[in-house]
């Protein structure tokens, strides 16, 4: 008996691990799709921000993030400085009556990956004009308070909770909360000089790596497995077994659904089939499912995925049209649909769930986009957080990291 217990308990935790390893390659998905979506001149800075934000979110949770989300938003006096993580013995396994089946640091790890997903959203949002350190420093207050905080409300026991708000693996948790700080920082920032006209018209700023951006979509729908798949916390039985393969399925699902009703939409409202439509489909289509990707069946995950490919191309307009620049569109991809995705458990869950799920976008959305755009003008008042129009106009690589990501195209490229 004890012996099939600690096997479930390391396959468990390999399986946490693994999953979560899966979610932090999720961080090489967002550098590479949002290093294609930019134009060269600003292709190193946006590396250094993912590759900083990641490390920033990691060292942030570990200080006091997952004691915030995880213990009842109380980071003293003991967590300040790190936090218990607490694995478990045999003797504890056993005594937990099965509360306990996986090791505390490989949840820490798979948390901890979570957060650093949910700043990764906001990094493309703002690029080609923020300054680097200005955004690391709202990285900072994001990944240690702003994100473990509406955490708690859920995944910590807390109100929305209690409420019934059901968000599996974090379509608002982190999609929509990512999403709502990214609007808030574009809102302060303001647009790129050149995106919009002075009648009011958006103009094209083409991405400079179709290839990279493309691959950046492919390791994100390769990682997006472990993110929902690792969401059911086990795999050591019949039932949890068959339940991840369920999740597998549906999570590829609704990113083809996304896919495909993306690159139809945009073929039919601008008459080409525009790969940045087709890539930030399916990222849509993965976003709608994660709310709940275990109980809709295979083709009502096609379809899950499939509503959200057509919002993202509206919604990428949309946002246009209101002159909110987003130059990867990832505010369309994480929050308009994540709100769907949040909406979208309904379709299993009964409509009984409409006013939870409501109560969850509400909650998630004002507290994130309250809470940064407070940050977002304190830093602007401290230190500035818009390069200068010169800057911009050679270039962030050059002036915020002195390095240029192709040198050899020449300056201005």
């Amino acid at each position: 008996m004890d012996a099939a217990i600690e096997l479930a308990y390391a396959l468990d935790t390999f399986y946490f691990l693994i999953c979560g390893a899966l979610v932090m390659w999720m961080a090489a998905g967002f550098a590479m799709l949002e290093a294609g979506l930019v134009r060269a001149k600003n292709t190193t800075e946006i590396l250094t921000k993912n590759v900083a934000l990641f490390a920033i979110a990691c060292t942030m949770y570990l200080i006091m993030g997952y004691a915030i989300m995880y213990n009842g938003g109380n980071i003293f006096p003991a967590s300040w400085f790190g936090v218990t993580i607490g694995n478990a013995t045999t003797e504890e396994v056993l005594a937990s009556g099965g509360d306990i089946y996986y090791s505390g640091a490989s949840d820490f790890f798979f948390q901890v990956v979570f957060v650093a997903t949910a700043m990764s959203i906001v990094s493309g949002a703002v690029a080609e004009r923020m300054k680097l350190w200005a955004f690391l420093s709202f990285a900072v207050v994001m990944t240690g308070v702003i994100y473990p905080i509406q955490g708690m409300w859920t995944w910590g026991g807390g109100w929305l909770s209690a409420a019934g708000y059901s968000d599996f693996a974090g379509s608002g948790i982190v999609h929509m909360c990512g999403a709502a700080a990214a609007l808030a920082g574009v809102l302060v920032l303001g647009a790129r000089k050149g995106k919009y006209n002075a009648d009011g018209s958006a103009n094209a700023i083409p991405g400079a790596n179709m290839p990279l951006a493309a691959l950046g979509m492919f390791i994100l729908w390769l990682g997006w497995f472990g993110f929902n798949g690792g969401s059911e916390l086990m795999v050591s039985n019949v039932g949890e077994a068959n339940a991840v393969a369920d999740v597998f399925v549906n999570t590829n699902m609704a990113a083809c659904g996304g896919l495909i009703a993306a690159l139809i939409t945009a073929q039919l409202l601008f008459g080409k089939a525009d790969l940045t439509m087709a890539l930030n489909g399916a990222l849509a289509g993965l976003v709608s499912i994660t709310a709940e990707p275990l109980a809709p069946s295979y083709f009502l995950s096609l379809i899950i995925g499939g509503i959200g490919g057509v919002i993202v191309v509206f919604s990428v307009i949309t946002l246009d049209k209101l002159k909110i620049d987003d130059p990867v569109g990832a505010i369309s991809v994480h929050g308009t649909c994540g709100i769907w995705g949040i909406l979208a458990v309904c379709l299993t869950a009964g409509a009984g769930q409409i006013g939870p799920q409501l109560l969850g976008i509400a909650g998630i959305g004002i507290w994130t986009f309250v809470a940064s755009i407070i940050v977002w003008l304190i830093l602007k008042a401290v230190m500035g957080i818009r390069v200068s129009e010169e800057e911009e106009y050679e270039g962030v690589d050059i002036g915020e990291c002195g390095i240029e990501a192709y040198p050899e195209f020449g300056p201005g490229k």
